[in-house]
């Protein structure tokens, strides 16, 4: 079975080819902008038609939230436009695809966790495009699996856990937003899931079911409280961490206050739960 998958070179791109390839069953095809630009619309249904997949997964976005805001169609184009056509070509070839989405589709007005019923009200471009893309590629291909997930980081790449970790070495203390609410989720458990899930499809451990699922780590924290356990998981010596408010440090893109989503839908349809945060997080800091 051949699995394609685009955004080799992001965050869940580059786990996906460490859990896929240890899979024999699997032949993993993986491209980025080099091989296909994916503003490039009109080439991605022939691309992936011509290769054939049994499976396609999507981990490549415009996750630029800021940016996203001073160019809403390149966003939509990446965002929305971009998984559509992907879901057309795997209509019309009869293959399965994935597709990760985000918890800036609620607007964080919320006080309990959002399961995948609750009402979707995006507030920023980042969170319009990312809801157009759901309901665009459900309408072309309604079996298409779409994991929402949030505050997503990895080893590598731009992410907040790597920034703290940057201006931890550059200060001699750090400003952290303490009043916004969510699910930190490390990349390689996500594409372990992702995994998973397609493999247990293919050899008929499960049903096949589309839709919407939500997929983050386990547990809740501020980025603050986040920041404060990089800090302890990483350094020997305190860093001073201060708490401020979302009033004190404005960003161009509203951020939800509380985006904690629900797992207990792919918990119980696939079986799958990712570990909590604080655990993932330990084991990302240390790898090498």
């Amino acid at each position: 079975m051949k699995i394609l998958v685009f955004g080799r070179s992001g965050q869940v791109g580059g786990y996906l080819e460490n859990y896929v390839t240890n899979l024999p069953q699997f032949d993993l095809v993986e491209v980025d902008r080099t091989d296909l630009n994916l503003l490039d619309t009109d080439r991605i249904i022939p691309f992936i038609t011509s290769l054939k997949p049994d499976w396609v997964i999507n981990a490549a976005a415009h996750t630029a939230v800021d940016k996203a805001e001073s160019e809403p169609e390149l966003c939509f184009r990446l965002n929305a436009e971009a998984p559509c056509r992907m879901a057309a070509a795997c209509a019309d070839i009869g293959s399965g695809f994935v597709h990760y989405s985000t918890d800036y589709v609620f607007d964080g007005q919320g006080s309990c966790p959002y399961t995948e019923t609750d009402v979707t009200n995006p507030k920023s471009v980042y969170g319009k495009s990312k809801r157009e893309g759901e309901l665009a590629t459900l309408k072309q291909l309604p079996a298409s699996i779409i994991l929402r997930t949030s505050w997503v980081y990895a080893k590598k790449g731009h992410n907040f856990v790597n920034t703290m970790l940057r201006l931890a070495r550059e200060r001699p203390e750090i400003n952290v937003v303490s009043d916004q609410i969510g699910s930190p989720t490390f990349a390689g458990d996500l594409a372990q899931v992702t995994t998973n899930i397609i493999s247990g499809i293919s050899d008929g451990r499960f049903s096949h079911r589309g839709g919407i699922f939500h997929a983050t780590g386990q547990g809740e924290t501020s980025w603050y409280e986040f920041c404060q356990q990089i800090m302890k998981q990483t350094f020997d010596h305190s860093i001073s961490v201060n708490p401020i408010s979302s009033d004190q440090y404005p960003t161009p893109a509203p951020r939800p206050r509380y985006s904690v989503l629900s797992n207990q839908k792919m918990k119980e349809v696939y079986s799958q739960e990712l570990r909590h945060w604080k655990t993932a997080l330990g084991d990302c800091l240390s790898s090498d």
